[in-house]
């Protein structure tokens, strides 16, 4: 029997996420890096961090049987190793496209509700972006992983599988 791979406790990881967040913007501001390119170094530290958890939690799970066995391990699984609930709904057009909604994204929770603070919240999903797409890379599921915020602290978070070889148009 394996031990559940637990993520650091909610209140630390948010704290070092936002100081992670907070270090590159204001190095952005500092002159020493470009502005563009904060989302960026947000996602591939993501990405890094998806990879190397993947492996952990996957370590003694039997293998995938599909692209969308893939996607509902995500949603599980990994989703409440880093942000201690499931997904609310996958969504999928079985053609490579799935929308993951979190009505309460924790990492969003902590910004105020107010339209104002909606530009903000870009610079709060790269980490995930990356996240995502480091796990599914690890799983061999080329993507492309985009979030976005219409009402906090609610999330959909998009992911593209452009070429799979495992998918096949089902016509029954």
């Amino acid at each position: 029997m394996s031990v559940p791979v637990r993520m650091a406790d909610e209140a630390p990881f948010q704290f070092l996420h936002n100081e992670v967040i907070h270090y590159i913007y204001k190095s952005a501001e500092n002159g020493e890096t470009e502005n563009g390119k904060n989302i960026t170094k947000l996602e591939n530290m993501g990405f890094r961090v998806g990879q190397g958890l993947i492996e952990r939690l996957t370590k003694d799970t039997a293998r995938f049987k599909d692209e969308l066995d893939i996607m509902k391990f995500i949603c599980k699984d990994f989703w409440t190793c880093v942000f201690k609930k499931q997904i609310d709904n996958l969504r999928t057009n079985h053609q490579g496209i799935y929308v993951l909604q979190d009505n309460k994204f924790r990492l969003l929770s902590q910004l105020s509700a107010g339209k104002q603070y909606l530009e903000h919240a870009p610079k709060y999903l790269a980490f995930t972006c990356g996240l995502v797409r480091g796990a599914l890379s690890n799983l061999g599921v080329k993507s492309i992983v985009t979030a976005e915020v219409s009402v906090m602290p609610a999330c959909k978070t998009h992911i593209t599988c452009p070429s799979s070889d495992q998918r096949h148009s089902h016509k029954d």
